[in-house]
């Protein structure tokens, strides 16, 4: 088991992420969704790769898959600037919320999630929000593209000690998402 970055989430019952490695198989499981939904935090316009933003490589795995977004936070402003808008802004308990109510049509109002990405959460934020959808939302993945594991996401990214590791999956999961269309 790949121990998370909070040790108080160690212990998260009978269902736990399953931790992927792999771009390509992150980027089948994303073509796979019919309507998949990526979750843009704070974290994205504060840390860069090799100077560039994680919001732009956020930014390019949506384009290359065609999911739409949802900024929460102050990320909708540092979207506008980038010359891209997000399809909804809410704040993460909100969008956890509404993604819980299978009633609910989604961000395009095509009917409701079936795979949410979150990206760019502080870690606390982002397993308490995993927990809520993991318990009541069952019709539902969830995925991570942080740099730690997630125990509470379906699916969920390893801990990557060096920042050349994340940015050599993002970027390979950008190429297969493209390879894909």
């Amino acid at each position: 088991m790949v121990l998370p970055l909070h040790r108080v989430n160690v212990l998260t019952g009978i269902k736990s992420a399953k931790v992927l490695e792999d771009p390509a198989e992150y980027a089948g499981w994303i073509r796979r969704a019919k309507r998949p939904l990526l979750v843009l935090g704070p974290k994205l316009a504060e840390i860069s790769l090799n100077g560039k933003s994680l919001l732009e490589y956020a930014l390019e795995i949506a384009k290359a898959a065609n999911i739409p977004t949802c900024a929460t936070a102050h990320i909708k402003g540092k979207m506008a600037e980038l010359g891209a808008t997000p399809d909804c802004q809410y704040d993460l308990v909100e969008i956890a919320n509404r993604l819980n109510d299978p009633e609910w049509q989604g961000v395009r109002k095509e009917g409701n999630h079936d795979l949410v990405i979150l990206f760019g959460m502080r870690t606390d934020m982002g397993n308490q929000a995993l927990s809520n959808l993991k318990h009541f939302a069952p019709h539902l993945k969830t995925m991570t593209l942080c740099k730690y594991v997630y125990p509470h996401a379906d699916y969920s990214l390893p801990n990557f000690r060096k920042d050349e590791q994340w940015k050599g999956f993002l970027e390979n999961l950008i190429t297969s998402l493209k390879e894909e269309k």
